[in-house]
């Protein structure tokens, strides 16, 4: 996601700055931006859109000093926008702030500014800070920015920096990572370690709930209640290229590992202070017009129309709405029946598939409300739409989606709630119930990454063959479609995913003696109907692994090879846990074959032809 950087020492800060951006552009951004304490006072640089844009606007107008702090900005509150570029800075442009991470409370936060006779220049949640600290500043950055936490709900990392004090700088971390660099007679903050791996190899890596001050030779890290702390310096022996990676292998791992973590973002400020109920502020559906929504479509390419595929099983439970889901590529070219009580949702990780937002504007033209879900702020689908929901899972890197994935199945559970709570659908105890499994998530998917050793075991005993099958029932087929694209895509094994219930009526032909089959049996309702369906399957020979809850793996192992577990959870939201599991097989089955996990081959990240 967003990328922050902060410098003090003899060096000339707008270089370490820039040097150090550009070592975070892999994290993905839409405007960079700097400040640094200069003999004129502070002063800041920003600009849409690529580094070099802001490099070349340096040039003109360079910022010379010693201290300084940059950012590169992934949008979450407010397009992209050189006025919503960071650093923010207050009305007096003497404080001057970076942040990552989302502040909840920033609406209230900010009309109690605006209240106060506080003018906002951008759209942001981070500007928020920047006034607050101006407010409680009182000849002491650091009191200052431990009297404004308080006051903030939600994830962040800040860097802030004062023209009143202009040999300190401060960094919080809450939520978000951020990491201090000991350098001779010069100190460095980075959101990740490839920012100041150039300057420094031994660092401080802040816990959460832990800020530091740093001046030029020296660095005191402390709590945010201002309680020292003593801690050994990590020395950091990466290099380069695995640094950007965060020490994993493959883009591709490092981002199925963090998706417990996009888990939380994507729920972040859309679930209220009692855990019971969703709200999402940046909604503009009425009441009413959710009330009259007499259908839905789903339209999306790829992943992200399996994670269509969930979503509606998703919102034709919550709220009761027929649901129907389409590949963009085919939608217009089918003459499909909207109304104004139709309402589209659009899925794109990128929001710039060239089908979806083709879509997007035929439904439009139709008379639809569209939604878009995606993780770019800025795109063109999330323009064009007249709603978004944003999932904020930070940048994929790797081509085959795997965190985005998930937090649009996040997105659709919290939609679908949102909806059943306008249409009295579900009760409060069923919302209630249904969020506190949510919340559990990230921590069973953690208790599922700990397990990958035991699936590329499974993955290696595969790897070999050429063609494999998934089958499963209800939402199980869903993640089974998900599951068969992902070893496609990143291993060239020919996969198919097929409804467990249909084998019998034409693909049980292909099975034969030694081919592997990924049962998935998480659907309890459904789960004595898919156990006879993988009897079909082991009468023909087929080897067969499924992916369950622990409590039925003993009884499944009667029928099958072999078991995958995973925890418990409602049974709507099992999709989110069973394709963490297949997406660790998929990944080490291509490590098997020795493939190129992150940039498999004929395929791009976004697909901006039709």
């Amino acid at each position: 996601m967003c990328g922050i950087v902060g410098y003090i020492g003899p060096r000339n800060t707008q270089d370490v700055l820039i040097e150090g951006l550009s070592k975070l552009e892999y994290r993905g951004y839409d405007s960079a931006g700097i400040a640094v304490y200069t003999d004129g006072g502070l002063k800041v640089s920003k600009a849409l859109g690529r580094l070099v844009n802001l490099e070349n606007k340096l040039e003109g107008a360079p910022l010379v000093g010693s201290v300084g702090i940059g950012h590169t900005r992934w949008a979450t509150h407010g397009k992209p926008s050189d006025v919503n570029s960071h650093p923010h800075t207050d009305a007096t442009q003497k404080f001057s702030v970076v942040h990552n991470g989302i502040i909840e409370n920033y609406l209230e936060l900010k009309d109690e500014l605006i209240a106060s006779g506080v003018e906002f220049v951008s759209e942001t949640d981070t500007e928020v800070i920047s006034h607050l600290v101006a407010r409680e500043y009182n000849g002491d950055i650091v009191e200052a920015v431990q009297k404004v936490i308080k006051h903030l709900r939600g994830a962040f990392a800040l860097a802030v920096l004062t023209e009143y004090e202009p040999d300190r700088i401060v960094a919080v971390r809450h939520a978000s990572p951020l990491i201090i660099g000991i350098g001779e007679n010069e100190n460095f903050i980075g959101s990740d370690i490839p920012a100041i791996l150039k300057y420094t190899r031994n660092v401080f890596i802040l816990n959460d709930g832990e800020m530091a001050l740093l001046t030029r030779d020296s660095v005191k890290l402390m709590t945010i209640e201002g309680n020292e702390i003593a801690r050994e310096m990590t020395y950091i022996e990466w290099d380069a290229i695995t640094a950007e990676k965060g020490g994993y292998e493959h883009f591709m791992h490092k981002e199925i590992h963090e998706q417990p973590r996009a888990y939380q973002d994507t729920m972040r400020g859309r679930v209220d202070e009692s855990g019971k109920k969703v709200v999402l502020p940046d909604f503009h559906m009425t009441d009413e017009q959710i009330k009259n929504i007499r259908n839905v479509q789903i339209i999306a390419c790829g992943t992200a129309y399996h994670a269509g595929l969930v979503g509606r099983t998703v919102i034709e439970r919550l709220v009761r709405i027929p649901v129907e889901t389409d590949v963009a590529s085919e939608y217009r070219y089918r003459s499909p029946i909207v109304t104004p009580e139709t309402l589209v949702i659009v899925v794109s990780q990128s929001g710039e598939t060239a089908d979806t937002l083709a879509a997007l504007r035929e439904a439009q033209a139709n008379g639809a409300h569209v939604l878009a879900i995606t993780n770019v702020v800025g795109s063109s689908i999330a323009r064009d739409a007249n709603d978004v929901i944003a999932t904020l899972a930070g940048p994929e890197i790797a081509v085959a989606s795997t965190k985005a994935y998930t937090s649009q199945l996040i997105a659709f559970y919290l939609l679908g709630l949102y909806f059943a709570q306008v249409r009295g659908t579900q009760t409060e105890a069923q919302v209630a119930e249904t969020l506190a499994a949510m919340q559990a998530l990230p921590e069973q998917v953690e208790s599922i990454l700990t397990r990958e050793l035991e699936a590329k075991a499974h993955a290696e005993e595969f790897s070999s063959q050429k063609h494999l099958f998934f089958i499963g029932r209800g939402l199980d087929y869903a993640a089974a479609q998900e599951g068969s694209l992902k070893l496609k895509e990143i291993s060239y094994i020919h996969s198919e995913a097929y409804a467990a219930g249909e084998l019998k009526h034409g693909t049980l032909a292909l099975i034969e003696e030694g081919v592997p089959v990924i049962a998935l049996a998480t659907e309890q309702a459904l789960i004595e109907k898919t156990v006879s369906n993988i009897k079909e399957v082991k009468a023909r020979g087929g080897v067969v692994l499924t992916i369950c809850y622990e409590e039925d793996a003993q009884e499944l192992l009667k029928s099958v090879d072999s078991v995958f577990t995973i925890p418990k959870t409602l049974p709507l939201l099992t999709a989110s846990l069973s394709v963490v599991a297949l997406q660790l097989l998929s990944y080490y089955a291509s490590l098997a074959l020795g493939l190129d996990v992150d940039k498999p081959r004929n395929l791009a990240k976004s697909v901006t032809v039709e």
